[in-house]
């Protein structure tokens, strides 16, 4: 499988004395016609990334590639092949959704009857026919969205960059950006994607790359990710009274030191033996009159794995590089 993206040992340092150090070294690949989900809170490199890789950036040192073409030495070759859709809808509030795509049409140098055409065919595709003639401060934020991505996909992109594409919309939003992602890459689309929902990356992404202070500290699948972290946990509560035996049970079971919320009954603990060692806590456990109010089987989020590797969670926090634009110019 060929690669779309090649970033090598990328570097990017902001600041006077080049103190704020965005990027430290981070590459990645992403193979033709896979999503690979670059992961991590803000502030962790993930939008330096992708400005650099869609020629909106220089880097300090290191190389990037997309589709075979270095995006320092021939920007403009690559802006031809791509599409970007920021974290916010870069659209003008004031024009009609169908004013908007014409406009982005036309900078794209198509003729007025190409930029009509496909403006009415992204309008179809993107559910915003309807809306189409109306203003953008009437959108909601999910159609601002969708819009701002049919803006990004004017000339066919070979390869799409998102970054946060659902960032502010609510759970229902969410699911439809997440459609509308799933039947671009579909048709063949190469997507890199930013994020830091992490079940957006478990829901789209093919591979997952794990950066924190702008260097790759983990990847794989979301699967493959989750393993490191240690395989199914065995969670129960139990009544108060019976907390301390249903833990012995499951530690001598298991082999294994089990974690304990006495506040919350709750016990949890490794469980290698997946639903074998579940079957047989339950047998034990009506073995001596003990009653689970809850029992399951766990696999680790991507939550676990996040934390696991980083020592804290995805938190949301203020961008450290301030002046982003919401689009790059083409």
């Amino acid at each position: 499988m060929s690669a779309s993206i090649i970033a090598e040992d990328l570097v990017k340092t902001y600041g006077a004395h080049r103190e704020v150090r965005a990027l430290d070294g981070l590459s990645l690949t992403v193979h033709e016609g896979t999503v690979l989900s670059l992961l991590g809170p803000n502030g962790s490199g993930k939008t330096t990334t992708v400005r650099i890789l869609a020629t909106l950036l220089r880097p300090d040192s290191g190389k990037a590639h997309v589709a075979g073409i270095d995006v320092v030495k021939n920007p403009q070759q690559v802006r031809e092949i791509i599409g970007l859709s920021g974290q916010y809808a870069a659209v003008d509030e004031t024009l009609t959704g169908w004013d908007n795509l014409i406009m982005f049409g036309r900078l794209y140098h198509l003729s007025s009857r190409g930029a009509k055409a496909r403006a009415e065919e992204l309008l179809e595709k993107f559910s915003l026919t309807d809306a189409a003639k109306r203003p953008i401060k009437t959108y909601s934020g999910g159609m601002r969205r969708r819009l701002d991505l049919a803006a990004s996909l004017i000339v066919k992109p070979k390869v799409l960059f998102l970054d946060e594409p659902t960032t502010g919309l609510d759970p229902r939003g969410r699911q439809e950006m997440w459609e509308v992602i799933n039947e671009l890459v579909k048709g063949g689309v190469t997507l890199l994607l930013t994020t830091q929902y992490l079940e957006e990356a478990d829901q789209l992404a093919d591979e997952i790359v794990v950066i924190d202070h702008g260097h790759v500290i983990a990847q794989g699948t979301a699967d493959s990710l989750k393993r490191e972290v240690g395989g199914e946990r065995l969670e129960l509560s139990v009544p108060f009274e019976n907390l301390a035996e249903a833990r012995g049970i499951v530690e001598r079971l298991t082999n294994s030191v089990a974690t304990h919320d006495p506040q919350m009954h709750k016990i949890s603990v490794a469980a290698p033996g997946g639903t074998s060692t579940l079957v047989e806590a339950l047998r034990q456990f009506d073995a001596v009159g003990i009653q689970p109010l809850d029992i399951a089987l766990k696999r680790p989020s991507l939550d676990d794995v996040f934390l696991a590797l980083t020592g804290h969670v995805a938190e949301e926090k203020e961008e450290e590089v301030s002046g982003q634009s919401k689009r790059g110019k083409r």
